[in-house]
């Protein structure tokens, strides 16, 4: 955390001396920041995620205002949150949305919770009681077995709102040696790296100026497999822009002369996520993705300073559910997303909020329908997952 400490703003909304002037010492305060400016500092943060980088929002949701903020105490950046602010139809409100969002800087420091809990406080404060909107906040999967932040912002008050169909996420160890990974792989996992390692390919890191290779492998395979692509493909050339450490990494898998696998990786801060993977007809019989994911792992592990190697949902596939349960293995997780939990402290902002939360749910209901009927579109396969008993 060195990179954390002794960060301070010179662009915030107080000096230094204003701080300490304004507040006690040890009093956590909260300041809106540029969007440039935010993502220049969050990309130390442990917590830092595709999802809280302004260029990354402004492109998935252009329809909200964006609002960068900081937290900090004794002149030092410990936490943040991007919250969007989504006006209501027919002007009658605004609801404040976090995803993955507050994030901490140091996640493991000793006074982590608390720094949480400030932050939430502050939020709450802002959005909730000042500004008089509903305050909808989606905690990050947790490596824990219970979910504090979740369990923090039921015990705030927040309110359980809509949960994701298939919540599990699927997190692989990075901090093995090659020995205990493979080994933590399971059987039939392991039996296809295996297989593949005979296959001759070879497994390439690529510059962001490769981008408009994986982007050909990438949409011939959305041509080919007719999966139902809800996801944000439309902000790769923003993030490859971005400077490091946000900028993901591209990496390749060759036969002979041909690229027959690629995958696009988040790898700042505490967990590196698979954003985008692409295959060819060629990639299945080689077992090209065990290879690649295999190697991706190695990467990562010895290039970055994440303990996490975060490979999504499945969307209801179970081939998928199979694939990366393999690749978790023994010294892995699969935990879920929790709930969404909703504040307000008006109760015409808490109806207002859930009202349009309960129509964009319908509205996803519909479209899913309609890809579920549509000729050739692969259909989900997978029994829906419970969710433990604290989520419900």
């Amino acid at each position: 955390m060195s990179a954390i400490a002794g960060l301070v703003s010179e662009t915030m909304t107080f000096s230094r001396q204003q701080e300490q002037a304004a507040s006690p010492a040890g009093a956590l305060l909260m300041h809106r920041v540029e969007g440039a400016y935010w993502d220049s500092v969050v990309g130390s943060f442990d917590g830092v995620c595709q999802e809280q980088l302004h260029g990354f929002a402004a492109i998935r949701w252009p329809g909200v205002t964006l609002e960068p903020n900081l937290f900090a105490r004794d002149g030092r950046i410990v936490g943040g949150a991007l919250i969007m602010v989504q006006k209501l139809p027919l002007g009658v409100g605004r609801i404040a949305l976090a995803k993955w969002a507050p994030m901490l800087a140091d996640m493991h420091a000793e006074d982590a919770p608390a720094i949480y809990a400030g932050m939430i406080d502050a939020l709450v404060s802002d959005y909730a009681n000042k500004r008089g909107m509903m305050l909808s906040i989606l905690p990050h999967t947790s490596a824990a077995p219970v979910n504090g932040d979740y369990l923090a912002l039921r015990a705030r008050g927040f309110r359980r709102g809509f949960a994701l169909t298939y919540p599990h996420r699927y997190l692989v160890n990075l901090r093995l040696s090659d020995e205990a990974q493979r080994k933590s792989f399971q059987q039939t996992w392991r039996r296809q790296l295996n297989k593949s390692e005979k296959a001759e390919l070879g497994f390439e890191h690529a510059g962001p100026e490769r981008l408009g290779e994986f982007k050909t492998l990438y949409e011939a395979m959305s041509d080919r497999k007719q999966f139902p692509d809800h996801s944000a493909y439309d902000t790769i050339d923003q993030l490859m822009g971005m400077d490091e450490p946000l900028r993901p990494e591209l990496f390749f898998v060759r036969e002979g002369g041909e690229i027959v696998a690629g995958a696009l990786i988040f790898k700042a801060g505490d967990r590196a996520v698979y954003l985008y993977g692409a295959t060819n007809d060629r990639a299945l019989p080689l077992r090209a993705g065990y290879f690649m994911h295999w190697h991706i792992i190695r990467w990562l592990r010895d290039h970055t300073r994440a303990n996490w190697y975060d490979l999504g949902g499945t969307d209801g596939f179970l081939g998928l559910h199979q694939f990366k349960k393999g690749m978790v293995g023994d010294a892995g997780l699969i935990q879920p997303v929790p709930p969404v939990a909703n504040y307000a402290s008006r109760p015409l902002a808490f109806w207002l909020g859930n009202a349009a939360f309960g129509a964009r749910e319908a509205v996803n209901v519909v479209k899913r329908r309609i890809d579920a009927v549509r000729p050739g579109r692969a259909k989900p396969d997978q029994p829906v997952p419970e969710l433990d008993d604290y989520l419900r």
